[in-house]
């Protein structure tokens, strides 16, 4: 499932031609998604301007110039491709490539100015949906988030409140969402790798000289994966078609049996499978 950066890769390659848009145009092709599609869902689109395309954990919020916010998760697999009139882009914007797959083609947006937004998802498990603006953050899927991991409200000391007595091992309290909103499996096991922090020892015992470095490092591999334009496993491609190439910089995820790449250091990255998921880590350095 496409992670945090990810989803910003995705937002800031739509917001060109979303932000300040008016919608000329909606089409759904079918009725739902992973759940149905809301009442009135054409309707209350068309005519609409965008004012502002932000994210909100792995959440893309339009917000709309008409007091409801368009809110859509990718996933597994969905995916927007942009389309534009002959002629209009520019250097230094994405490369606007056709829809590859027109029968996963399920929601389409075109603005005013002439652009075309296709979102296409093969498995169906992503999502829409509209919700008032004003009561956004009471949502159920917004009430319970904790701060966004890239923003000064996540530091230290809300770490250490969060890990204060808790058996479960810091990468499990770092997945879950009312601790930081956003993170996952990837780039979890990428900075506790960093910070040389044992995914597995108790959260309650981490000493608290580590937990800064700890927030530094979430935030670094955050950035350096967004620059990079995400991971791009499996399904995922950023908003313009192209794929993102942060696994090639990757320490410890998916590379099982290779040397730890922390200088100095002589282990080996173990695989192990933590509350469903595969935890990658080094056994030696990471204490």
């Amino acid at each position: 499932m496409p992670e945090l950066p990810e989803v910003e890769t995705v937002r800031r390659g739509l917001a060109p031609v979303l932000e300040g848009r008016r919608l000329a145009r909606v089409e759904a092709r079918r009725p739902d998604l992973r759940f149905p599609l809301p009442e009135g869902f054409v309707q209350r689109l068309t005519g609409a301007t965008v004012t502002r395309l932000d994210r909100r954990a792995k959440y893309l919020l339009a917000e709309l110039d008409r007091g409801e916010t368009l809110v859509m998760h990718l996933g597994m697999s969905g995916r927007f491709e942009i389309a534009r009139p002959e002629g209009a882009v520019r250097p230094g914007e994405f490369h606007y490539a056709p829809d590859p797959d027109p029968k996963h083609a399920h929601v389409v947006f075109e603005t005013e100015a002439g652009e075309r937004v296709t979102y296409y998802d093969p498995r169906r498990f992503g999502y829409m949906a509209l919700v008032e603006t004003a009561q956004r953050e009471a949502h159920p899927w917004f009430a319970a988030l904790g701060p966004e991991p890239l923003s000064p409200a996540f530091d230290a000391q809300r770490l250490e409140a969060a890990f204060a007595g808790r058996k479960q091992g810091p990468k499990t309290l770092l997945l879950d969402q009312r601790v930081v909103a956003g993170l996952g499996n990837i780039y979890v096991c990428e900075a506790l790798h960093r910070a040389r922090i044992s995914p597995f020892k108790p959260a309650g015992k981490v000493p608290h000289r580590k937990l800064e470095p700890l927030v530094t490092e979430i935030r670094a591999v955050l950035e350096e994966a967004i620059e990079a334009g995400g991971s791009s496993l499996r399904d995922f491609a950023r908003a313009d078609g192209a794929l993102g190439y942060f696994q090639h910089r990757f320490g410890v995820y998916d590379r099982e049996g290779r040397p730890c790449p922390t200088p100095g250091c002589s282990g080996v990255i173990e695989r192990q499978v933590q509350a469903g998921r595969s935890t990658f880590y080094c056994p030696k350095c990471q204490r």
